[in-house]
């Protein structure tokens, strides 16, 4: 564990302003982006989208709970991507990227088979093996569970994961305190409102009234868990959480994680036992939940994960 660099915006104190800020002031660069469809093994499918075909090593990029293209972080990592010389896949989770997906399952936080067939899929089409691949939140909780797995057989050469749920069962218990139930509020919503788009087109496999569902203890347990082969919530959390993998990761990955991340707890964070050696994890004190805004003024807001994300992968590749 090392102390990370991050100078947090004055003008953004506490976690809840870094957190909430870029989500709704942050400018979104125009992008020109190419899209592509994988067809999934199960029949289902999981659309890419691609920056410019360049020469330079190819990143794919792993999004959150509930997320897109549209969240705050996706057109800026993928911009600074391009910017720096490599190709970037940026990767929706099954039913994120528009389009309700055609089975009854869907993603969830440790769902790592669908991110095998993704990383062998562009190494077959493309003929580029994934060099390096970027996680946030639930996306780095699953890049981080398939590194541990795939110890013997990753071919990446370089990963990162910011704001990463390490214990799920931390993170449900977080967000039924304080001001974090703003964030359980409006991540609810999109879920349940995901499950009724879905199922007004086919048959629910369960029988569960969605909009009394309340926390994500309830949610995970009445529907994530049963839909993808899970006991209960209780096995999800424990099956499904990072933490328990990352001593088997072999490649070099950096971690990036504020301490004071309204997601979790202090406690979430692994101590430095439960670490490889390849991999760093840069704790800050400040920075709340994928938000690390530094800068003199609103004005000039500096998004500091980019820089710190891309300078990593060049040293790394």
């Amino acid at each position: 564990m090392s102390s990370s660099h991050f100078k947090p915006a004055w003008w953004l104190p506490g976690p809840h302003l870094q957190t909430i800020w870029p989500a709704l002031f942050r400018k979104r660069p125009f992008l020109n982006l190419a899209r592509e469809r994988v067809e999934l093994p199960d029949g289902d499918f999981i659309d890419l989208a691609w920056t410019a075909n360049r020469p330079g090593p190819c990143v794919l990029v792993l999004h959150g709970l509930e997320g897109s293209l549209r969240s705050h972080y996706a057109a800026g990592i993928l911009h600074s991507l391009d910017e720096a010389g490599f190709r970037a896949a940026f990767m929706h989770f099954r039913g994120c990227s528009g389009e309700p997906n055609r089975l009854a399952r869907g993603y969830h936080s440790g769902d790592t088979g669908d991110l095998t067939c993704v990383l062998e899929h562009i190494q077959r089409k493309h003929a580029q093996p994934v060099s390096a691949a970027i996680g946030f939140s639930l996306g780095g909780n699953v890049l981080l569970k398939w590194l541990g797995e795939h110890r013997d057989r990753s071919f990446l050469k370089a990963a990162v994961a910011v704001s990463v749920p390490f214990r799920l069962s931390d993170a449900a218990e977080r967000l039924e305190l304080g001001w974090s139930r703003l964030y359980r509020g409006h991540l609810l919503r999109r879920m349940r409102a995901a499950y009724r788009r879905k199922f007004a087109r086919l048959p629910s496999p369960l029988v569960v009234e969605v909009d009394r569902l309340r926390s994500f203890y309830e949610f995970d347990d009445k529907i994530t868990a049963p839909l993808h082969g899970f006991k209960n919530a209780d096995d999800y959390y424990h099956r499904a959480s990072s933490r328990r993998y990352l001593k088997g990761i072999h490649t070099k990955t950096l971690i990036l994680h504020a301490r004071d991340d309204p997601f979790m707890w202090p406690g979430s964070v692994p101590e430095d036992g439960e670490l490889s050696g390849q991999t760093v994890l840069e704790l800050s004190e400040k920075g709340g939940h994928v938000g690390f805004v530094s800068g003199r003024s609103p004005w000039r807001a500096h998004y500091w994960l980019d820089k710190r994300i891309i300078d990593f992968l060049r040293q790394s590749l």
